[in-house]
């Protein structure tokens, strides 16, 4: 869905239909919001831009539904009911960043995590990647989305969250404590 139409779609109050998954493992569509409500298993992506050593992060808009503020891997979202993970993880990296870039997939990984008012993130994530020349990676981060980016390395973010875990939001913390697990190259 185009930012123009996500934004409408928002403002409509409209109901967003996503992959979850049932415990047979077949998809079924829910409501986005029911299945953060309710904690259901369901589809996600989380897009990793890479420069060298450095990662894009970005600060989630206050104004998001949970996890306002909050600093995040370039891009997390889920499929549209019916729509690919690696259309989507390129769909939202664009909305969200204005970016375009080839992305390659890593692995799969599931996580359970709180994200605040009575809001639950159950995902099966597919992890993609990107690499950039953070010289010439021109975002425009639609402010609806985020507020900042800036480039991190893995060390850096260690420390920071080490000092200040509230700034990061859950999921990338998770990512953080599980690498390894995450199937990316080595930065």
């Amino acid at each position: 869905m185009p930012r123009d139409a996500m934004r409408a779609a928002a403002a409509a109050d409209i109901q967003i239909l996503i992959p979850a998954i049932a415990d047979d493992g077949s998809l079924f569509s829910v409501e986005k919001m029911e299945a953060h409500r309710r904690g259901l298993l369901h589809l996600a992506v989380s897009v990793f831009v890479f420069a060298g050593d450095e990662m894009l992060i970005q600060r989630r808009a206050a104004g998001k539904y949970h996890s306002g503020g909050q600093w995040a891997n370039a891009c997390c979202s889920h499929p549209n009911w019916g729509e690919s993970p690696r259309n989507a993880a390129a769909r939202r990296l664009h909305e969200e960043l204005g970016v375009r870039l080839p992305l390659s997939r890593a692995n799969a990984v599931t996580y359970k995590a709180s994200v605040g008012q009575g809001l639950t993130e159950h995902e099966r994530v597919q992890v993609f990647f990107g690499v950039a020349d953070k010289a010439r990676l021109f975002t425009r981060p639609d402010p609806t989305e985020v507020s900042e980016t800036r480039w991190a390395s893995r060390i850096m973010l260690n420390e920071e969250m080490s000092s200040r875990p509230l700034d990061f939001a859950p999921w990338f913390r998770i990512y953080l404590e599980r690498w390894d697990e995450l199937g990316l190259p080595a930065h």
